[in-house]
């Protein structure tokens, strides 16, 4: 043990030695931003740190050349924001002033709120209207995706329910590309356990089926069962519930639809199959869309889009502010951008409230180091 202390002796001696040659070096940087903000320099010199990283790199040879690279592009990052705040660049980011602009307008949630999803009665989105909103909530549903976004935006419903990833099989990327689409927010989540079921026509049976029809999703969940019945035509739908619709309406007992349980008793239908997904913990994460912002009691997850311009270490800067922050980062998403070639939209999402400063001051880096930036929302975490 003597020896161990000893040992962490002589770091804290060196701990205390990087502290200070830290601090002469962050001087300097402020003499450096003084120079820029004199002659109308950018704070990012791309080339000039490329270069740097490659010579701190090659110093510290092949063993740390790894962790030295990571040490010097987190001081650097460092750097960049002490000099962003003396030159006030990007201060005028237009996300910025969107966010204290929602912040000023923020509404009380909804009481006996107009609720739409996309589907029909019996689809799982109709579940999580239950589950968030309880069993009276008056829900409609609508053919697609962006009818919800529109029936908030005509006036037709305050809130959309919308499922935005599955456990599964990841991101259900229309969602994400329709919220950076349209300004609105997200003010609530919850979950659904998917259990899909195989169902027909009451006195079909496994071997009348030819033809099954569901969401791809739904499909793509039940791809190992379905391989098991390599004579069946699997058929995407619109939604889960849907394809129950169509079956009970057709009266042919060779076609079969994957959906909830709940969709075959309001259609009719006979239950072949349980539990046909080859995910027993599949679970579906719903968002509460709204068209203005809501802090509702309880909030404690923060949703953020950025843009990050086309340069070296921009999203590692991005992490590295929630990482000396000591934020939890509880998601990331990426959505190539149609319009812009090989640059991307990043969701992120974090734990913290809007009110509290860290918040505050992590909204302000974000409008320093990205193109543009939308906080989606504050809400209350759901994902039991």
């Amino acid at each position: 043990m003597d020896e161990l202390q000893n040992l962490r002796g002589q770091i804290d001696q060196i701990d205390r030695q990087l502290v200070e040659l830290f601090r002469q070096r962050m001087d300097i940087t402020r003499r450096v931003g003084l120079y820029k903000a004199a002659r109308n320099l950018p704070v990012l010199d791309q080339e000039r740190e490329r270069q740097v990283l490659l010579n701190k790199g090659e110093l510290a040879g092949e063993e740390l050349r790894p962790a030295v690279t990571t040490l010097f592009q987190t001081i650097m990052a460092l750097s960049r924001r002490q000099q962003r705040d003396m030159l006030k660049e990007r201060s005028d980011n237009p996300g910025l002033r969107r966010y204290l602009d929602a912040r000023s307008h923020i509404r009380p949630q909804v009481e006996h709120p107009r609720v739409v999803y996309q589907g029909v009665p019996g689809a799982y989105s109709e579940q999580a209207c239950l589950n968030f909103f309880g069993p009276q909530v008056e829900s409609e549903g609508l053919e697609q995706f962006e009818d919800a976004f529109l029936a908030l935006k005509e006036g037709r419903a305050d809130y959309a329910v919308l499922p935005i990833e599955n456990s599964s099989t990841g991101a259900i990327r229309q969602i994400y590309d329709l919220l950076s689409q349209y300004e609105y927010f997200i003010v609530g989540e919850t979950t659904v356990r998917v259990e899909h079921c195989l169902m027909a026509l009451p006195g079909a049976t496994l071997d009348t089926i030819t033809h099954v029809y569901s969401h791809e999703q739904g499909l793509f969940q039940c791809e190992q069962y379905l391989a098991g019945h390599p004579d069946w035509h699997a058929v995407p739908q619109a939604d889960t519930a849907g394809s129950a619709q169509m079956v009970a309406a057709s009266g042919d007992r060779s076609k079969a639809a994957i959906c909830s349980e709940r969709a075959a008793q309001l259609y009719g239908l006979q239950i072949l199959a349980r539990g046909i997904n080859h995910n027993s913990q599949n679970t579906t994460r719903f968002v509460v869309v709204s068209p203005q912002m809501e802090l509702r009691e309880g909030a404690d997850k923060i949703s953020t889009v950025f843009i990050l311009p086309h340069e070296s270490g921009t999203l590692h800067e991005i992490l590295t502010i929630f990482a000396i922050r000591g934020l939890n980062l509880v998601k990331l998403e990426s959505r190539p951008m149609p319009e812009r070639s090989w640059e991307y939209m990043f969701f992120l999402e974090f734990n913290g409230h809007l009110d509290q400063q860290v918040t505050a001051d992590v909204l302000h880096e974000l409008a320093q180091t990205t193109g543009d930036f939308r906080v989606l929302g504050n809400f209350r975490s759901n994902l039991d």
